[in-house]
């Protein structure tokens, strides 16, 4: 690292901390119309902190729903431009009875930062934003030209993002795609991934009776809708952990035998039970762990309900039973074609006596990039720079619609360089952030945009 770079980064890093908690204390939580003024104010306090950093043409861009932060830095001639994608806004916090703290109080504690969107992905997106203003500091240009795209969506399914891309194809042409909004293989072991799986989600429904009846009445003679759902959802997994829909696999390819013996090397079952208090792991017979995250796909129950949910007994036999499925995808499968595949199967071993509604919902294509692109080598360079460690070529588990969005739309090649833990609960109660790794990934960030037009010269 340049040594008047290094010294800024730790001159002012008390200052970036406290610009930090004051952006994570914004409740910037898409999914509840209650907190639409947090939302403005989240975007509000992004422009304007990439403003006073040095970036240009800042604008808060209005779409139909929450607000883009658009911002560029574009005088190096001749070197690649490099667009910068997070999102600001957060999951919500419920059950805020599980929080140990405040979730938008941020604290700091053994250097750990705790608080909603400290990981994903406020925290993450700050560093971005603090990157190109470091440099600024430091040299008064840039290495390459950066522009920004922080959506306000996608904690939400992204749901306007594809129309603003469409709308703004010349604005955020580009040449690599930097994401920071994945994950690390362990505390020290960093990674650069390049491949996501993508996500199929459907809403299943069952209908039987009119209406809730008396189970002592009716008991016996109709169908149940929660013992029928309960027999339909079994039927789409084997004991071994296969889901047994007809053709789910025809796309898959087979697991290259450097990639199992690396899923398998990565793989720590014993640890990842204790994290996780299990007392076993349960996958696909016949791959590792780590393999059955990365690269193969699964169907998952996400919720399950009908009949009396209160306290206490209601003798009823439930008029609806209603189940959410969400499978990840991996490279080849088609999000529309799995989800017919698991419509057909529900319906040819739909239980007698009731009627299925299964809805196509949430969708996202798998995505991978070639893994010898000479970005990905600089950020292979840059993560062993900064964390003194050759990094991991890897894949990640969940999805980023919006990757292949801006791959399919722009062409760009993305860059899914994060640094958070999958530890660090996000989605959950006591989300938080090593601060070691903001230090270790300012670094890396930073590196990465100096070797980045060194390979792709």
């Amino acid at each position: 690292m340049d040594q008047q770079i290094d010294d800024i980064l730790q001159k002012n890093r008390n200052r970036y901390l406290k610009q930090m908690i004051e952006f994570l204390s914004i409740p910037s939580i898409s999914s509840d119309p209650t907190h639409h003024a947090d939302m403005r104010k989240a975007a509000q306090w992004l422009a304007t902190d990439l403003t006073k950093g040095g970036l240009e043409h800042v604008q808060i861009m209005e779409t139909a729903g929450h607000p883009v932060i658009y911002a560029d830095y574009l005088k190096a001639q001749d070197k690649p431009t490099v667009l910068c994608y997070g999102h600001y806004d957060v999951q919500p916090v419920d059950p805020i009875d599980k929080w140990n703290t405040d979730p938008f109080k941020p604290v700091i504690k053994d250097n750990i930062i705790y608080g909603r969107g400290t990981s994903d992905d406020k925290g993450q997106v700050f560093m971005l934003a603090k990157m190109a203003e470091v440099i600024l500091e430091a040299r008064g240009e840039l290495p390459v030209n950066l522009k920004f795209c922080f959506e306000g969506e996608e904690e939400i399914g992204s749901a306007h993002l594809d129309d603003f891309v469409d709308h703004h194809l010349d604005l955020l042409k580009a040449d690599v795609l930097l994401v920071s909004d994945t994950t690390m293989i362990s505390m020290d072991q960093p990674a650069v991934s390049y491949a996501l799986r993508g996500i199929c989600g459907l809403e299943v429904r069952l209908q039987g009776p009119k209406s809730d009846l008396h189970s002592g009445v009716y008991g016996g003679a109709v169908q149940n809708t929660l013992h029928a759902m309960i027999e339909l959802l079994g039927s789409l997994h084997d004991k071994k952990g296969h889901v047994t829909i007809d053709g789910f696999y025809d796309q898959v390819k087979p697991l290259p035998e450097e990639e199992r013996i690396t899923c398998a090397t990565l793989s720590d079952d014993e640890a990842l039970k204790k994290e996780l208090d299990v007392s076993s792991l349960y996958g696909e017979e016949g791959y590792s762990t780590v393999a059955r995250i990365w690269s193969r796909p699964t169907l998952e129950l996400n919720g399950l309900f009908g009949g009396f949910q209160g306290e206490g007994l209601k003798t009823v036999i439930p008029s609806t039973a209603t189940a959410k499925i969400t499978c990840r995808l991996v490279p080849d499968q088609d999000p529309a074609l799995i989800g017919a595949l698991i419509k057909k199967h529900l319906r040819e071993h739909l239980p007698a006596g009731v009627k299925l509604n299964a809805e196509l919902m949430d969708h996202a294509e798998p995505f991978s990039m070639p893994i010898d692109h000479p970005a990905l080598k600089a950020a292979h360079n840059a993560l062993e720079e900064a964390f003194h460690t050759k990094a991991i070529l890897s894949q990640q588990g969940g999805s980023v619609p919006i990757v292949t969005t801006f791959h399919d739309k722009l062409g760009l090649a993305p860059i899914l360089m994060g640094f958070g833990l999958d530890s660090e609960n996000f989605h959950a109660p006591n989300e938080h952030f090593h601060l070691q790794n903001f230090d270790r990934g300012m670094c890396a960030l930073i590196a990465f945009l100096f070797d980045l037009p060194k390979q792709m010269n």
